[in-house]
């Protein structure tokens, strides 16, 4: 068996301790920025601070153009921090790093297409990067551990601790200011270093900033020419082979096309369903099990349609998987049409809106997967494709403010506004943060005046969020353009 290491040469470790005090460093400053502090533009500061460390920290130092190109391409990655901190901008940031990283150590693949597993292949050893370097050096032969060496160590500062603490002690009694300012330090403040968060966060911080300094990808195996084709080619009358995948393509587009004619004269064609059953009733019973159908179907396609496999032989295999992923996409889209009737009766929440965009890449990874059998390309390719469809989703929904599109949408649509909706859900909104300060505003300035309860309650929810808001921790660490516009909001009445 044909067996490759490709596992990446240690990376030449200059001589001299220039990395070590740059994560020492970083450490340091993580502490300051970051550690038992509100994420903000602290995040976007730090990491530029570690985009510095990363190329001057590389064995061969990228050139000034390319450093520059880097610290665009971060600063635009990392926008999303800046807006407001999420979980889908600090991903965006965290992989903006990391291509820093390969891009400085020099192991970008020669086909962008094979990026993804690179990136793979660096998350699997960043947790055992820092451990397996200190391992090494203290394996190094003219480095073992002694006790002995340690002890003389630690002999070789004892006398001059000694006599700096007499020195100090002689001044302190000479001189009154020296005595006062020492009676001034509190040791209490040097304890709360000891917390073992804390120490937790240094931790962390130093494995991801060292593995950043020091890129390295984890070995993969190639399996030998037999063993793919023994993959590759089953028998014909396999359970994969040519014969039973015809006979499940053919049923499952008869299935598939029952579902897709009810949705068309129900869901799509508004025709009238049977009695105690209404539209959104039916909308809500299949929109989530039909994404899970598509997911179901896109896996047994790849299947079907691998390289060498029946469907590379057979023009009807492939006529048929065409049209299944075709009744498969208006699936998708009938189970966003579902969604969007559910939302009509029952108001928008943080869960729906996730489940629409979910919806929508399964949507793009079907097409994807269409495009890939037709054009021929390979499963490196079809990741790559819906990595990018997959970044290109986080990066813009990153900059929209969910909660305050969700608290103008249930405000707009709500009974109280349009006659029509459901009514307002306030314990919901109030839920959802001060974001939604501007919408209940809108709430208040179109309630009926008959409503009293309704809006007394509204503006309880709303001083409630206002003073939250107010009374949150402010730090020049934390802020962003998302709560600066609020807070102008706030203090601008002409603007309400």
């Amino acid at each position: 068996m044909d067996i490759s290491d490709t596992l990446t040469g240690p990376m030449p470790i200059r001589r001299g301790n220039g990395p070590i005090a740059g994560l020492f460093a970083l450490v340091a400053l993580a502490d300051f920025l970051i550690f038992d502090k509100a994420p903000g533009i602290n995040l976007l500061l730090f990491a530029f601070a570690v985009c510095t460390g990363i190329l001057l920290s590389a064995p061969k130092r990228p050139s000034p153009l390319t450093a520059v190109f880097l610290l665009i391409f971060l600063t635009l990655a990392s926008a999303p921090l800046l807006e407001a901190p999420s979980l889908a901008g600090f991903a965006l940031c965290l992989g903006a790093l990391m291509l820093v990283a390969l891009v400085a150590a020099r192991l970008i693949p020669g086909r962008l297409t094979s990026l993804p597993f690179v990136f793979f292949r660096f998350i699997l050893v960043i947790p055992l990067r820092l451990a397996e370097d200190c391992w090494k050096h203290g394996a190094t032969p003219a480095k073992h551990f002694s006790f002995a060496r340690v002890r003389q160590s630690v002999g070789l500062w004892v006398m001059p601790l000694v006599l700096a603490a007499v020195f100090v002690s002689l001044f302190a009694a000479a001189n009154p200011l020296i005595e006062i300012a020492l009676r001034s330090i509190d040791f209490a403040i040097l304890l709360q270093f000891l917390d073992l968060w804390r120490i937790g966060f240094w931790i962390t911080v130093a494995i991801i900033v060292w593995a950043m300094f020091r890129p390295r990808l984890k070995r993969r195996s190639v399996r030998s020419q037999t063993d793919r084709a023994f993959m590759v080619v089953p028998a014909r009358n396999a359970p994969l082979g040519h014969a039973s995948l015809l006979r499940s393509l053919a049923l499952f587009n008869a299935v598939f096309a029952v579902q897709t004619l009810l949705d068309l004269v129900y869901l799509w064609g508004g025709a009238d369903l049977p009695d105690h059953m209404s539209h959104a009733e039916y909308a809500h019973r299949g929109a989530y099990p039909l994404i899970a159908t598509a997911l179901l179907a896109a896996g047994f396609v790849l299947i079907a349609m691998r390289r060498g496999g029946p469907g590379d032989h057979s023009a009807l295999i492939r006529g048929l998987v065409h049209a299944w992923i075709g009744q498969n996409v208006l699936l998708c889209l009938s189970s966003m049409l579902r969604l969007g009737l559910y939302v009509e009766v029952y108001s928008l929440t943080e869960l729906r809106v996730a489940a629409g965009v979910w919806m929508g890449l399964v949507a793009i990874g079907l097409i994807l997967i269409l495009l890939r059998i037709l054009l021929k390309r390979s499963n490196e390719w079809l990741i790559a494709a819906n990595l990018v469809s997959l970044v290109a989703v986080l990066y813009v929904s990153a900059f929209i403010d969910i909660p305050a599109f969700i608290a103008r949408f249930n405000v707009v649509h709500s009974q109280e506004i349009s006659q029509e909706g459901p009514p307002l859900d306030l314990d919901y909104l109030s839920s959802l943060g001060p974001s939604v300060i501007p919408a209940l505003d809108l709430y208040l300035l179109k309630l009926p005046d008959r409503l009293i309860d309704q809006r007394t309650r509204a503006m309880t929810v709303r001083y409630y969020l206002s003073t939250n808001f107010e009374m949150r921790r402010r730090d020049w660490r934390n802020w962003t353009f998302r709560a600066a516009r609020l807070e102008n909001y706030l203090l601008d009445p002409i603007a309400r």
